[in-house]
């Protein structure tokens, strides 16, 4: 069911599916992100005995836009929705710049948490220059290090040109894609650059959890695929190695989307996960 729910000054657009226990998922890619991708995978487990709740964020997607895009007025927002809604204990599922905000949340609002999925993030900016080299390796057209200078530093100037840019690297994110295939998932896209640009200029060049990852008790399951360029696996084998009850969950044959590339695979991992930390009564 699709609502439309004022949270903190801006109506945000809310995919609620289900009922049991709750499910909040995190779309990344801050200006460019949106909730049908999240409330189309997680939506399996609505089937199943969950209420699975996805969202455009603020200045995403179909939702308002108001500054600032901080990462306190996210999980602010996030802690809103989850009040406004009557969820009580969630787990939190983050993808890509949703699992920046998915730790944020946990060191914040522990308490509120049965478990969190992180898919394809990291926990500090320190992984920016590997991801630069592999682009620039990658030989493909249209990437040089200035537009990658631009998109990682928040430089785009308009919602065309913010298109342009990811146009060019969306080849990276997958091991295997045909020209159709990203040229339908380009056009699925709502871009915002003013989201974005806030974000990277703001948020990210001071953005660093690693040494409070050990302050985590709440149980994660790390998700990542061994050829994601821009998240690589060594972000993620960080925080599973500092956050002392999580698990990490390599996808051999994926890039940044193993809920795309490996869905079966993914959904299995998430689903015993879910079984251990947030039990459903369905039979």
């Amino acid at each position: 069911m699709l609502k439309i729910l004022e949270i903190n000054g801006v109506k945000l657009y809310v995919e609620d599916q289900g009922e049991g226990p709750a499910i909040i998922t995190l779309h990344g890619g801050p200006g460019m992100g949106s909730r049908h991708g999240d409330a189309a995978t997680f939506g399996a487990f609505a089937a199943e005995g969950y209420r699975v709740v996805s969202y455009d964020q603020r200045g995403n997607g179909e939702s308002e836009g108001a500054a600032p895009y901080s990462h306190e007025q996210f999980i602010a927002d996030t802690e809103a929705l989850r009040q406004t809604l009557g969820l009580g204990k969630i787990v939190l599922a983050g993808g890509s710049y949703g699992g920046h905000l998915a730790l944020e949340y946990a060191l914040k609002y522990p308490e509120n948490l049965a478990g969190i999925v992180l898919r394809d993030t990291a926990a500090s900016n320190a992984y920016q220059h590997t991801s630069k080299e592999r682009a620039l390796k990658s030989g493909l057209p249209g990437i040089d290090p200035d537009m990658l200078d631009r998109l990682f530093s928040g430089q785009t100037y308009s919602d065309e040109d913010f298109r342009e840019l990811y146009r060019a690297i969306l080849p990276l994110y997958w091991v295997t894609s045909t020209p159709e295939m990203l040229e339908e998932y380009l056009n699925s896209i709502t871009f915002r650059h003013e989201t974005h640009n806030w974000a990277f200029a703001n948020n990210q060049p001071t953005f660093n959890l690693v040494d409070r990852l050990k302050t985590i008790q709440v149980p994660m399951l790390v998700l990542c695929g061994r050829h994601d360029w821009i998240t690589p696996l060594e972000a993620s084998e960080e925080i599973a190695r500092e956050v002392p009850n999580s698990r990490l969950v390599v996808f051999e044959n994926s890039g940044h989307s193993p809920q795309r590339e490996e869905r079966e695979k993914f959904l299995a991992e998430v689903r015993s996960f879910l079984a251990e930390v947030h039990p459903t009564t369905k039979a």
